[in-house]
């Protein structure tokens, strides 16, 4: 077989029973497929008894001999006989045949039928034709040595030989493989064998990633088509993880889009609608880039999710910061050591604890409180900071959360989407491969893809590149759907500790919770006056001690009393020892949510009265 890559076509359907999956792929050749054969590897032999037409298959490494069987089909000189040998003529000899008429050689007569045997061939001086040397039986016994010339003609026909052959010697032999076979051990029944070579076929298709094989028994009609398909380019796609993975060499080139793979939409930017299958795009460059995560609400409008380049040059001055809850607080105070916050919103424990109520209108003395993490609250940080940073300067000189304002536009975009936007907090930054890219009809404007986000195929092309202008301005800001945030929010939080649960309220309660009391006295605190929050360990529950009797309250009562108003109907009778089960079990409860993580610390606040000039 050819070892040249052929091209060929499929002109007909699969036919039903052919099994691709002995390849281990599913791939399915249709009508018009076009495939490059590349390669070949033998696999095993397949073997037909001609006899009972039986068909077996054996393995490369099959450890039985094979005989040839002598063709049945005469010679017409001792030339062709040997042209068509089966093997080099150097490793067949010395190899018998017979004749079917008499001949007579240098006054030596061969009866008909009788063996010879062909020893050697030799070129004598001065004669052009060659001859062979052989070994004659005459009609009377006598064993003779002759020459005969390749041009003596007759009726040949081989005899059997005693050679063997393994099954990988057949199979190596162009000229071996070609004739029939038989078992060398006689205990072995059968007729003559025809082998038929099973390849390992691989190949490359139109549109398909990787080298497709299958065996060469697969039951399909092709076309060789290899002289007609010279010029035909096979499209290989590449996702854009497989892009971004190519060598920086392969940067600048065009590219056409293939498919844009539907799914949840991701991106609701400018660019992206004229990203279609067919069209070309302009690759740039790829690289890893820091992108930080920004999110506002601007009006009535649901909350919106941007990506932002590090090279946005807007003018952002900080915002202050919003928490809802203690928990909130104390996890930006781990960032912002010394945090000076207001309360803007009254709130109050649970019924039944020891809790502070947090109001904003009443004045108040210094005074440290005890707050536990679970408690909800509105907090607004007190900042003094009027200064204008750049993005990079901003995440230089604080840490992420932050809550911003553009007070002034990126002057290199037409329609800056973060201005207008009364707060926008960045999240988080993290670092992403991108690939740069740009229209072929809009050479100057360029963007970022973040190939691990956006779910398309293409394929390279030699198209020339747009020509380039020297203004080429980046696109910083990319707009994302909430299915981008919550999708990039899965891989960037999943390690972070969930917030402490607050305890179940409960119905009837004669004591406060414990550990939780102010240390100087339970005061509300005021909004209009910052507070410095600093941690401080928890204190230990004191034990629970069993209710007293509600007998003693019945003490007095009559039922014929005229001259003492009655009192009113005491509550029905629990038994002590279900009032303490159920007591134990809520102060229990509540120190479980206390000690839920790690972080179930509680906050210790100090209210300082602000000075009277």
């Amino acid at each position: 077989m050819d070892e040249s890559p052929r091209s060929c076509a499929t002109p007909q359907r699969r036919r039903p029973g052919s099994v691709y999956e002995l390849s281990g792929s599913e791939v399915c050749l249709c009508t018009g497929d076009l495939v490059k054969v590349v390669n070949i590897q033998l696999l095993s032999v397949s073997c037909e008894d001609i006899s009972n037409n039986e068909k077996f298959e054996l393995p490369l490494n099959h450890a039985g001999l094979f005989k040839l069987v002598p063709e049945k089909m005469p010679y017409n000189t001792i030339e062709e006989m040997l042209s068509l040998r089966p093997e080099a003529l150097e490793v067949c000899l010395p190899f018998s045949f017979t004749s079917k008429c008499e001949l007579t050689f240098q006054n030596f007569t061969l009866g008909a039928g009788k063996i010879v045997t062909m020893l050697s061939i030799e070129q004598q001086e001065g004669v052009k034709e060659k001859h062979i040397r052989c070994h004659l039986h005459g009609q009377q016994g006598q064993l003779a040595e002759v020459l005969v010339p390749f041009s003596c003609r007759g009726e040949f026909y081989e005899c059997e030989s005693d050679n063997t052959y393994t099954l990988q010697e057949i199979m190596s032999s162009p000229y071996l493989c070609s004739r029939y076979f038989c078992f060398s051990k006689i205990t072995k029944k059968g007729g003559p064998l025809v082998f038929s070579p099973i390849y390992q076929v691989q190949a490359i298709m139109h549109l398909r990633k990787n080298i497709v094989t299958f065996p060469s028994s697969l039951e399909v009609d092709v076309v060789d088509v290899t002289l007609q398909s010279q010029d035909v380019n096979f499209v290989t796609p590449l996702t854009l993880p497989e892009v971004f993975a190519k060598s920086d060499g392969a940067f600048p080139t065009m590219a056409e889009i293939l498919e844009i793979h539907e799914g949840k939409p991701m991106f609701c930017c400018t660019w992206l609608t004229e990203l279609r299958k067919g069209h070309h795009l302009a690759l740039l460059k790829r690289g890893s880039s820091t992108i930080f995560l920004a999110s506002g609400q601007k009006g009535r409008k649901g909350r919106q999710y941007f990506l932002v380049s590090p090279s946005y040059s807007g003018r952002l001055k900080r915002k202050p910061r919003e928490f809802d809850s203690v928990y909130e607080l104390y996890v930006a105070l781990i960032h912002t050591p010394f945090l000076k916050v207001s309360v803007t919103r009254h709130s109050e424990g649970l019924e039944g604890e020891e809790i502070p109520a947090l109001s904003e209108d009443e004045e108040e003395e210094n005074v440290e409180l005890h707050l536990p993490l679970y408690m909800q609250s509105h907090f607004v940080e007190k900042l003094t900071d009027k200064k204008k940073y750049s993005l990079t300067d901003l995440c230089k000189c604080f840490t992420l959360p932050l809550d911003i304002k553009v007070v002034g536009r990126d002057a290199g975009l037409e329609m800056d989407p973060l201005v207008g936007f009364s707060s926008l907090r960045l999240e988080e930054a993290v670092v992403e491969p991108m690939i740069q890219a740009s229209l072929p009809a809009k050479p100057e404007m360029c963007f970022e893809i973040p190939s691990r986000w956006f779910n398309m195929s293409l394929s390279f092309i030699d198209d020339p590149l747009p020509l380039a202008q020297q203004d080429c301005h980046l696109e910083t800001v990319t707009e994302v759907t909430d299915s981008f945030y919550h999708e990039f929010r899965k891989l960037t939080t999943s390690d972070e500790t969930p917030p402490p649960r607050p305890p179940k309220r409960k119905s009837v309660s004669s004591k406060p919770l414990l550990g939780l009391q102010p240390t100087l006295g339970s005061k509300s605190l005021s909004g209009s006056k910052p507070f410095i929050a600093t941690p401080s360990p928890s204190e230990l529950d004191a034990p629970c001690l069993p209710p007293k009797s509600p007998l003693p309250q019945l003490t007095g009562l009559s039922l014929d009393s005229k001259t003492a108003q009655r009192p009113p109907a005491p509550l029905p009778v629990v038994s002590t020892f279900t009032s303490y089960i159920l007591k134990t079990k809520n102060r229990l409860m509540a120190l479980k949510n206390r000690l839920h993580t790690a972080c179930s610390c509680d906050i210790w606040v100090m209210c300082h009265k602000p000075e009277v000039p």
